[in-house]
């Protein structure tokens, strides 16, 4: 079952994010390591660790596009909600926290809430991100940090080179006129090679505060146990009236975990190392991957 959703401005998003890797790529080899550093063995080593990089964060990006973000199941057959309002028989069977989404006509388990993008429930829904074009939930949130993480240091590890070949060509063209070389053949290229030197100085920033900004809020809502959708109506809640206090319990019930458990909750129970790889971990301990789509219910 494919995740990836029929949405244009998701399509437009991951060829964007293609070209500019590609684009990447071909000027960080044509432009940067082949001329500043073809006598010497730190071209292969910064191709080698760059293209690592990059392979690495288009599999995390694979990963977070096709990936389930955890979909509520819907039931195979219509569901009678009628005896299902009363909040007292939810709290017997042990069910808190569950509603019923009017749109999917299903139940949805605690911190579930419907994108309107995918046109399902999805459990702990982060948000939904073009990028990806897929939501960002409890089961591929850890490959959309990754991929996150990658762009970073891609972006990162792309200005440092770009500068430091920059300086190389200043220096070197600069020895070149002192000792008279003719430079009038290499000219109509060198604005080409400048051109594509600020093209991805450019890229390379914006994509790179972008990513970074999403990757610190994504750990804060880690730590905190609260997604930005959870805040946003805990924000709401705190600003209404001490009247609607009977609505509450509908509201995530913070234990305050330590962190550590947190995340590992999102990149696995492994060793550390292992949250930098796009490796299928063990489920979330809250919710599981595999439960019914009907709760205790007598229907």
């Amino acid at each position: 079952h494919a995740f990836c959703v029929r949405d244009p401005c998701g399509f437009i998003c991951l060829l964007l994010t293609y070209f500019s890797v590609f684009y990447a790529d071909y000027v960080v080899i044509q432009y940067v390591l082949i001329p500043a550093y073809s006598d010497s063995v730190w071209c292969s080593l910064h191709g080698v660790v760059f293209n690592l990089i990059l392979l690495l964060l288009l599999a995390c990006h694979a990963k977070a596009v096709f990936s389930d973000p955890g979909m509520v199941p819907l039931p195979e057959t219509a569901i009678d909600f009628s005896d299902l309002r009363s909040q007292s028989r939810m709290n017997e069977r042990g069910c808190e926290g569950w509603t019923v989404c009017s749109r999917c006509e299903t139940y949805r388990p605690p911190r579930a809430h419907h994108c309107r993008v995918c046109q399902r429930c999805i459990r702990r829904m982060d948000h939904h991100c073009p990028w990806i074009n897929n939501c960002v939930g409890e089961l591929n949130q850890k490959y959309f940090i990754q991929f996150l993480f990658y762009t970073g240091l891609a972006s990162l590890y792309s200005m440092v080179l770009v500068v430091s070949a920059w300086v190389w060509r200043i220096r070197s063209e600069r020895e070149g006129a002192a000792e008279g070389d003719g430079e009038e053949e290499e000219a109509p290229s060198k604005h080409l090679i400048v051109a594509h030197y600020i093209i991805l100085l450019v890229e390379s920033v914006l994509f790179g505060v972008f990513v970074m900004v999403i990757f610190y809020d994504q750990l804060v809502s880690i730590i905190t146990d609260e997604t930005p959708l959870e805040q946003m109506k805990n924000r709401l809640m705190k600003d209404r009236p001490s009247s609607s206090s009977q609505h509450q319990p509908h509201t995530h019930a913070h234990t305050r975990k330590p962190r550590i458990p947190l995340l590992r909750e999102v990149f696995g129970r492994g060793s550390m190392l292992l949250w930098l790889l796009p490796l299928h971990s063990t489920p979330p301990s809250a919710g599981g991957i595999s439960y019914s789509a009907l709760p205790d219910y007598d229907v």
